[in-house]
């Protein structure tokens, strides 16, 4: 019989629970790790089937225990899935990984939680799974905002109320970590599903996660809060809870500008719209007469008429936003109905994210980044950046707004950060004008007394015109004073964003290495030996790296060569600048350079018209000497052949430049030669 027929057989076996069968058809050749669509294999389906018997002889006879599904399931997660303790530990025990997920993330805890597989949860809770780890998926579902749930969010959605209990009071879940898409346990409870059997445990499970604690202001990916997933619920005793919040603001909108009491009006729902109106919603917004109106309800347009309902039309403005990144997004925002925090229009959902934590916003017309901290997180971050008030690239506060417990810190719009500066395709990048920027922020913010600690690139944010200004979104800068160690760290960090920037952006920042720096570019020697600097801090400190090579022009590093010939009396003390014991630790990296040279040139400038003859030797005063006698007696045939002297030397001896440079600061007689001043800097 052939291979797969056997293979066949077997998974039907397995899938029949036929033990003697599974062991005739094994002992007859057949694979144990065959697999059927779906990349099942005999184990997965024992699995599933709760077959223990089964599960234990397939791993005797050498099933993998690690074989994955199409969806990189193995049968640990299955068995999270089918929720049989006996046949988890039996995988535990042969090794399977507790924390393990597939390609979506899943665990097999996520699994039991997502099925309601209490006794599961338990056991795995007990063997060290993470109970607040979130769902792992890959970098373009990340970016799609997918993944992020965590093990009581899948029990909030499938509303297993006693799987929530257990996870919050037993296991200590989080019930304020948010997914990607910034909803909360709470928000997952109230999205899925309307029967009477799920209506009940939702409201259940929402009033539990209250008694917890859970944040209210969570939004899902619409924008909507849960007062309005409530109202559209319709559950008054749901509704009359949440009212009691404080930070509960009964007139939050979605992204349609939708609140709860337009939805209640929709819906023809008077308990809750009863509800709401007794405890302020306002009537004003979205014409609720004449939708009342149109439902044929009475009732309804009695009621709002009693709260001063009216009908007002509505005339759209016209209004072009400055931003060409976020112009679509602020427009939106415009024409939307948002409850103003003083003059302050803004709508923290994930649509109006910018990036973690910060999003658009509308001050007085004015377009800003909108930052939401707590009252006194708030405080002292408005006293911080008032700091950095006469800072030319310090992120600066624009305006802030205060409401209930928290505080909105306005900055103006930028249109990107450097990660997303570097990896868009278009445009040329000026790495070089942009890393002086660096720099001189960072000295601004070590003038305050301030070290970072946090040199991330999403920390750098570019405005309209193209200015960099840097930011501390994390909170993480602390105190320089009696801590020097902390100002090594931020040059250890700013080596590793020299090289981030230099590349490109193309790998993460943790990642990227020297290694992924391109030797052959016009800028390479002094650039490793910028970051080589910035990794082994020493005298010259970040007001003297600022001033580095890497940052000269070509012409500048030119000249600075030129200039050490002129700046000695005689060859002797010309010699002497490179034989001090400190420098010839380095060799001069172009022993014979007068064989690198133009032959044409070498021996116009040693046969030259009109003087005497002149021999130049293999050292490296020679070739500074050459290098300023070129320049000083421009030779018109010279000129033709190689054009702009300084390019010309720059590209033969690329390494000149650091040479002399470090050669000289390394000579304690000589090392003031190497404070050479760039005009450009």
């Amino acid at each position: 019989m052939e291979l797969n027929t056997l293979n066949a057989e077997l998974n039907t076996a397995v899938n029949n629970g036929e033990k003697e069968s599974v062991l005739e058809l094994l002992e007859r050749g057949a694979d144990v790790n065959s697999k059927v669509e779906g990349g099942w294999t005999p184990l997965h389906i024992a699995v599933q089937n709760n077959e223990v018997e089964l599960v234990q002889l397939l791993l005797d006879r050498g099933a993998d225990l690690h074989a994955r599904k199409d969806n990189g399931g193995t049968a640990f997660t299955e068995a999270g899935i089918a929720g049989n303790v006996e046949i988890l530990e039996l995988l535990l025990e042969r090794g399977s990984d507790i924390n393990y997920h597939d390609i979506n993330g899943f665990t097999a805890f996520m699994e039991a939680a997502w099925y309601g597989r209490e006794e599961a949860l338990r056991f795995l809770h007990s063997r060290g799974a993470q109970v607040n780890l979130r769902r792992k998926t890959s970098e373009e579902k990340a970016k799609l905002h997918k993944g992020g749930a965590t093990a009581l969010m899948d029990a909030c959605r499938e509303r297993h109320f006693s799987a929530v209990k257990i996870l919050v009071q037993e296991m200590g879940a989080d019930v304020n970590i948010r997914d990607n898409k910034d909803r909360n346990a709470l928000i997952h409870a109230l999205k899925k599903g309307s029967s009477k059997e799920r209506y009940e445990s939702a409201v259940s499970i929402a009033l539990y996660l209250l008694e917890q604690g859970v944040d209210v202001k969570s939004k899902d990916e619409c924008g909507k809060t849960a007062l309005i997933l409530a109202v559209e619920m319709e559950s008054p005793e749901l509704v009359t809870a949440l009212l009691e919040k404080d930070e509960i603001d009964i007139d939050d909108a979605d992204e349609e500008g939708k609140t709860a009491l337009m939805v209640a009006v929709e819906k023809g729902d008077c308990k809750i719209a009863k509800l709401l109106c007794e405890k302020g919603a306002r009537t004003d917004l979205g014409n609720l007469i004449a939708v009342a109106k149109r439902k044929r309800s009475h009732s309804m347009e009695k009621l709002l008429r009693k709260h001063n309902a009216k009908f007002v039309p509505e005339t759209p403005r016209e209004w072009e936003p400055n931003s060409k990144c976020w112009g679509a997004q602020l427009k939106k925002l415009d024409q939307m109905y948002r409850p103003m925090i003083g003059k302050l229009k803004t709508f923290p959902y994930i649509q109006q994210r910018i990036q973690d934590g910060i999003y658009l916003g509308l001050h007085g017309g004015t377009e800003v980044a909108v930052r939401i901290t707590r009252s006194a997180e708030g405080d002292k971050e408005k006293e911080f950046l008032e700091k950095c008030s006469h800072c030319e690239h310090l992120l600066k506060l624009f305006q802030y707004e205060k409401e209930k417990g928290c505080v909105y810190l306005c900055f103006p719009l930028w249109e990107k950060n450097l990660q997303e500066y570097l990896q868009d395709p278009e445009g040329q990048k000026d790495y070089k004008a942009a890393l002086k920027i660096i720099f001189q922020a960072l000295r601004e913010l070590h003038s305050l007394g301030f070290a970072h600690q946090d040199l991330q690139p999403s920390n750098f944010v570019i405005d309209l015109g193209g200015k960099i200004y840097l930011a501390d979104f994390g909170n993480k800068r602390r105190l320089i004073e009696g801590q020097e160690e902390l100002v090594k760290s931020d040059l250890e960090a700013l080596g590793r964003l020299v090289l981030y920037v230099l590349t490109g952006g193309r790998k993460p920042l943790q990642q990227v290495g020297i290694k992924d720096l391109a030797p052959n570019s016009p800028d390479y020697s002094e650039a490793l030996d910028l970051v080589q600097s910035l990794s082994s801090p020493d005298e010259r400190g970040l007001e003297g790296l600022s001033k580095h090579p890497f940052f000269w022009s070509n012409q500048s590093r030119f000249n600075f060569l030129k200039c050490i010939w002129n700046k000695t009396k005689d060859n002797q003390n010309k010699k002497s600048i490179f034989q001090h014991p400190n420098v010839t630790k380095t060799a001069f990296p172009y022993p014979e350079w007068t064989k690198m040279i133009d032959k044409d040139i070498l021996h116009l400038m040693e046969n030259p018209r009109n003087a005497k003859p002149t021999k130049y030797s293999n050292d490296v005063i020679q070739l500074l000497r050459i290098m300023r006698n070129m320049d000083e007696h421009k030779d018109a045939g010279i000129s033709k052949k190689i054009g702009d002297y300084a390019e010309y030397f720059l590209k033969v001896f690329p390494k000149l430049t650091i040479y002399v440079y470090n050669s000289l600061r390394q000579n304690p007689t000589y090392s003031h030669f190497a404070d050479f001043q760039d005009p450009s800097l």
